[in-house]
């Protein structure tokens, strides 16, 4: 596993970035295929500095992107942290394999069910998880970096331009979307890009 640090408007010591790659070589252990993991350093204004030195860390465990972040009083102690949580969870995605079919067209999905004798209605989805993170303000190019560094699909962010909330997906020609809702009757109209 290769591990990438670098820092966000911050200048990362070469002691830090060598205890980063050290611990997580404990990730390394347990996850089987090759990935690369993508550690990011900052520090933050906060009244109490013991929340102010911020890790977020993004690699792939058995095709499935894991984040990881923590604030803590040191970057050296963020990475602990950090790395303790995901040695949680690469444990928990090899204890536990997660069934991650999803039907291409509602059609499958009712054959399949027919196919293993359930003629009733399917079960209601529900939300069985809710996810929140700081945004921040950035360019679309910088936005398909961060996507593609992460390995996921689509990304939310703030787009720098028109400080609206935007979602940049991967399309199935494998270009670029970008999802740039609009509330009826506000202010503010339309960018009005054709194409996307």
């Amino acid at each position: 596993m290769r591990t990438i640090v670098k820092g966000k408007n911050y200048e990362v010591s070469d002691h830090i970035r060598a205890y980063a790659e050290r611990k997580l070589l404990r990730l390394a252990r347990i996850v089987e295929d090759p990935t690369d993991a993508i550690v990011e350093l900052a520090v933050e204004q906060h009244r109490s500095d013991r929340d102010s030195h911020i890790v977020d860390v993004a690699l792939v465990i058995d095709g499935r992107p894991v984040r990881g972040r923590a604030a803590a009083h040191t970057h050296k102690a963020g990475i602990d942290e950090v790395v303790d949580k995901l040695e949680r969870r690469a444990i928990d995605f090899k204890s536990k394999p997660r069934a991650r079919l999803r039907p291409a067209t509602e059609k499958a999905a009712i054959e399949r069910r027919i196919a293993d004798g359930s003629t009733g209605p399917e079960p209601a989805r529900e939300i069985v998880k809710v996810k929140s993170f700081d945004l921040e303000p950035m360019f679309e190019e910088d936005a398909i970096t961060r996507m593609e560094e992460l390995g996921h699909a689509f990304f939310v962010f703030v787009n720098a331009e028109g400080e609206r909330i935007n979602v940049l997906y991967r399309r199935a020609d494998g270009d670029y979307g970008l999802i740039d809702p609009v509330i009826r009757g506000m202010p503010g109209g339309h960018r009005g890009r054709a194409g996307r």
